[in-house]
């Protein structure tokens, strides 16, 4: 895992954690490489993250704003 990052920019609450490496879709990779045995969908649930992690990158970009899915996400009633 990183350090705090600082890079002097204003930027979005999620990209913040994006940018420090601590988002759910590191925590989620990490988590997957840490497994004592990896599932048969690692290599997808991977290529997932990544692809989350560059769409958010170029949504932050382009809107100044953190992607509706993460910016309206709430937890699901039980």
């Amino acid at each position: 895992m990183s350090r705090f990052n600082e890079q002097g920019t204003t930027t979005t609450p999620f990209d913040m954690v994006v940018l420090n490496e601590t988002s759910r879709f590191h925590l989620a990779m990490e988590a997957l490489k840490r497994a004592k045995r990896r599932p048969a969908s690692f290599e997808g649930c991977m290529k997932k993250c990544e692809e989350m992690l560059a769409r958010h990158r170029a949504y932050v970009v382009e809107h100044f704003e953190d992607m509706p899915e993460i910016r309206d996400w709430t937890w699901a009633s039980p």
